[in-house]
């Protein structure tokens, strides 16, 4: 089985802190995230990002919850087995319940919970991933202004107290647009089509989200081809190394006048003397 210890689940990274108006470098521990699969007697049935810790109890409660099985001994053997591009947990069910299920896959075209669930391989999880360009430069004031920005615009999470927001914003710090959705990958998506029915061009300016940053949130910024990503919260192990291969400015836990850049400081006016994240 693989190790889900304590030094699995987080890790230090190194970051660029920029508080009091001056850079600064430190570390940071970042969650774990790998693909994990379920699979029920051979057929996968879903694919998801987790944290790598309590993995049995992940495929077992997902199973019961689905009614895969009305109850623990309906299910044979649970095996854990790590792969090359994640993880996959391995439901066996008894011949008595096999027989009565009808093997079904996800189909979640706009999931709330994880961008990647109903993904049905492994290897979409890891997919390649265009290079960004890195024409943008900004000052440290417009990724504060844009946040705080977007903060006013967030009627839906003002009301509920149940939204993510997403915002696209120029290299001045002007919000273009924001979108709200209980999904932080709903809304992302929500901003890509708008620029994309519009025209613009994602490059010439940078995302702003109101949520943690993981690996898909990072995939979506690329695909879109945008260089810089700011988020409000922390962002996986995985989404920085994520974010380093695909040439992406990751600025998380922006927060008041403060943040931390984790990959390509460059972009940022100030950050780039400092020694390479790398």
């Amino acid at each position: 089985m693989p190790e889900t210890s304590a030094h699995s689940q987080a890790r230090p990274a190194a970051t660029v802190r920029f508080r009091a108006g001056r850079f600064e470098a430190a570390m940071r521990d970042l969650p774990a995230e790998v693909a994990v699969a379920v699979s029920v007697n051979g057929s996968t049935h879903a694919v998801m990002m987790a944290t790598p810790a309590d993995l049995p109890d992940l495929a077992l409660g997902l199973a019961l919850n689905e009614g895969i099985a009305a109850n623990p001994a309906e299910i044979e053997r649970l095996d854990v087995e790590a792969t090359e591009v994640g993880i996959d947990c391995r439901l066996w069910l008894t011949p008595e319940r096999a027989a009565g299920y009808v093997a079904r896959k996800r189909q979640m075209t706009g999931p709330v919970g994880c961008g990647l669930c109903g993904v049905e391989s492994l290897e979409l999880a890891a997919r390649a991933l265009p290079t960004v360009a890195g024409r943008l430069a900004i000052g440290p004031e417009v990724i504060v202004a844009a946040m705080d920005a977007m903060g006013d615009e967030q009627r839906l999470g003002r009301r509920t107290r149940a939204a993510h927001a997403a915002a696209f914003a120029t290299a001045n710090g002007e919000l273009v647009v924001v979108r709200e959705d209980v999904g932080r990958h709903n809304a992302l998506d929500k901003v890509a089509g708008h620029l994309a029915s519009a025209g613009i061009d994602p490059a010439g300016g940078f995302l702003v989200l109101t949520s943690r940053v993981s690996v898909e949130l990072i995939q979506k910024a690329a695909m879109m081809g945008c260089g810089l990503l700011a988020a409000v919260s922390v962002p996986t192990l995985l989404a920085v190394g994520e974010a380093e291969r695909a040439g992406i400015t990751l600025v998380a836990v922006v927060r008041g006048e403060e943040f931390e850049v984790f990959t390509h400081p460059g972009r940022i006016a100030g950050a780039s003397a400092l020694p390479s994240l790398g």
